[in-house]
């Protein structure tokens, strides 16, 4: 919890900062006020029961800055009681994780005294964040102040309000020594060590520890490629047929180090508590609307929109514009082709130091429009997607990556598809794959790391002088460190991360066999990528709310499906080389069927060690049972009392009408004094 800033709530009651609540300084004041009011009542009478205060602006503040700003935090019990409502799960005495109960609170490991430190300041910004999301209307018609602003009962009040603009934004706050103490084990101190992914998880939650956790993971796999290649490219570069062997250790590494993932993905997840943790019920998209009906399992009033408009939007819009831009990624890969045949021309007529230096132009230019038009449609596909109006942010992530997954394999890769099956140029090929490898890795380290730092200068120049006072140690008051917080930009999730450790993993996994130098620099990559990505989180973005995860989602099956495809791809690499086309020097034929053959036999192969391999390790599946089990028979001794209770209240229930049942419209004298006597 944050001790050295503090804030006075409306009764006098003193409370640590943990949220932030922005409105547009225009908000009305009746509007401001229902909603405090509505943050504030008890949760009996449909509030949050949340602390909560306008900040008070500082000595630095102007007639610019917005009044319409708010610290919310919360007293320790309620963050105690938000714990067991979210479904915390914690270390137990005899070591196990367990969902955490108030009534049950001194039987957890961390548990001491009144509970200080037993939840760290990440988890109590995602029990406000669940607080905040869960307020809902009672028999409000519309928000105080604005008639056109329709509520019905059951709607989300934050939600509503972000989606019509009022709420600019929620946001965490840092801890400033917390903050310290993880930026300097983390990136300020240059060493080859693994990444202090605890307290990752602790500041920033699962999710992102996740993240840098499969970074590492990734990177530490990638070594004994790089190990491999860098022999086989310093001393049998010319020697294609050489590759093979290269190709078959591909195939299997990326298979291997996917399963053995899962396997350490779980045990993340069971020691941070969310491996067996409930998945909260999904509540509607901000940004979803429709027609006002009945859930059918809520029984809440929200909006319905008809799934066969949503799939006549995908179908008949979205395919469509895919598929176009599909089209058009092809036509701008024909137009490189072009350039490359150009360079190759002018270099074979007057060969010299500056032509061949020409040689690498057109593939440069073309791993530059990639990165552009990767940009470009990744805005067009987030715009359709939310035209398509799904009502889950599942839903709604889902169709997104699989959009633009299947776009920036196509532009990414396509061009070496083509040199490597079409042209069958291997020279070709390994200066595509290199240029357009290395290019591409320089250009996202100038989009994720310098340009956000220099869009923050430019776009701030008072807030990056309140950056470099935080950076000097330099104390801040509250409303400073809210304003330079408030004014940075926001993370917008492991999305992009994500995708680019996808590509990245497919330019290895697909064609390293013609370049091996290729798994030597995607480490290099990676190793620089923990460091500008560990900065920004820390220096650049807002802080982002805890995201409780149990794996990397749907990333996981993203990467296998591409480890599906290494394989189709290398066995036909393999079919290329004279060396075993030396083989079959009479039929075609049966060279092809022999590649297939041999495809099928590791895509087999492939699917038995995903079953050989269990996705959890054998001692984390023996507490989750034993969990299981203590649960179950919990639940069985709790069902026998309550049937002793009812027994023997049917009991005293029948007695007592055999007492006082009358014969002959009397009471019997001695039965009225037992009565009486009890």
């Amino acid at each position: 919890m944050q001790k050295s800033l503090s804030v006075y709530d409306s009764d006098g009651s003193t409370f640590a900062p943990l949220v932030v609540i922005e409105l547009v300084s225009e908000t009305k004041e009746e509007a401001i006020a229902w909603l405090l009011n509505r943050v504030r009542d008890k949760q009996q009478d449909g509030g949050a029961e949340l602390l909560v205060e306008q900040l008070t602006p500082g000595a630095q503040g102007t007639e610019k800055d917005n009044p319409n700003v708010y610290v919310v935090g919360a007293s320790w019990q309620r963050l105690l009681y938000g714990a067991e409502d979210v479904g915390l799960f914690k270390e137990f005495n005899d070591g196990s994780m367990r969902g955490f109960t108030y009534a049950n609170k001194h039987n957890f490991k961390e548990f001491q005294g009144d509970g200080d430190g037993f939840l760290s300041m990440a988890e109590c910004q995602y029990i406000i964040k669940h607080e905040l999301d869960n307020l809902r209307a009672k028999d409000e018609a519309h928000v105080p102040g604005y008639p056109k602003m329709k509520l019905y009962p059951g709607k989300s009040v934050i939600r509503r309000m972000q989606s019509k603009g009022i709420l600019v934004q929620v946001f965490p706050l840092h801890e400033k020594e917390e903050l310290k103490r993880l930026s300097f084990s983390w990136f300020k101190k240059i060493k080859l060590s693994f990444q202090p992914l605890d307290d990752i998880r602790h500041y920033f939650g699962e999710g992102m520890a996740l993240y840098f956790g499969f970074l590492e993971y990734f990177t530490l796999a990638l070594i004994p490629m790089a190990l491999i290649g860098i022999p086989y490219y310093l001393f049998d570069w010319e020697d294609y047929d050489k590759f093979t062997v290269f190709a078959g250790f591909n195939l299997v590494w990326c298979t291997v180090i996917l399963e053995l993932w899962k396997r350490l993905s779980a045990s993340l997840a069971y020691g941070w508590g969310t491996l067996s943790r409930k998945k909260a019920f999904e509540e509607p998209r901000p940004g979803f609307h429709g027609v006002l009906g009945v859930n059918p399992v809520t029984g809440r009033a929200e909006p319905l929109y008809s799934n066969a408009k949503r799939q006549l939007r995908i179908y008949l819009v979205s395919v469509p514009f895919v598929l176009l831009c599909l089209y058009l990624s092809l036509y701008v890969m024909m137009i490189y082709f072009d350039m490359e045949g150009w360079a190759l021309m002018i270099h074979d007529e007057e060969p010299t130091f500056w032509t061949g230096l020409l040689l690498f132009i057109p593939s440069i230019i073309y791993a530059v429009v990639i990165e552009i038009m990767n940009l470009i449609y990744r805005y067009a596909a987030e715009f359709l997607t939310g035209w398509e109006n799904h009502r889950l942010e599942s839903t709604f992530q889902n169709h997104l990556v699989l959009k633009v997954l299947v776009f920036n394999f196509f532009n990414c890769f396509a061009s070496l598809f083509y040199i490597a099956f079409v042209m069958q140029d291997m020279v070709l090929l390994r200066q595509s794959l290199a240029t357009l490898l290395i290019t591409s890795q320089i250009l996202n380290q100038i989009m994720e790391a310098f340009l956000p730092y220099w869009l923050q200068r430019r776009r701030n120049k008072k807030a990056h002088k309140r950056m470099i006072k935080t950076m000097e140690d330099k104390e801040l008051p509250l409303s400073e460190q809210v304003k330079l917080e408030a004014d940075m930009s926001t993370y917008l999730g492991t999305f992009d991360d994500y995708l680019e450790l996808f590509l990245l993993f497919g330019y290895v996994s697909l064609f390293s066999c013609v370049y091996p130098l290729a798994a030597v620099l995607v480490v290099l990559n990676n190793v620089t990528e923990v460091y500008s990505d560990a900065f920004k989180m820390c220096k650049v973005f807002k802080r982002p709310f805890s995201e409780p995860a149990a794996n990397i989602g749907v990333w996981q099956l993203a990467f296998e499906a591409m480890s599906v495809i290494a394989v189709v791809t290398n066995c036909a690499l393999i079919g290329m080389s004279p060396k075993v086309k030396s083989y079959f020097p009479e039929s075609e034929t049966q060279l092809i069927l022999w590649v297939v053959g041999f495809e099928h036999f590791l895509l087999a192969s492939k699917f038995i060690l995903t079953f050989v391999i269990p996705d959890v390790p054998k001692h984390i599946q023996i507490k989750l049972s034993r969990l299981e089990f203590e649960s179950l028979e919990a639940l069985k001794k709790r069902s026998i009392k309550v049937k002793k209770s009812r027994y023997h209240h049917s009991t005293l229930n029948s007695t007592f009408l055999w007492c006082v049942k009358p014969k002959n419209g009397e009471v019997p004298k001695n039965n009225m004094k037992g009565l009486q006597g009890e």
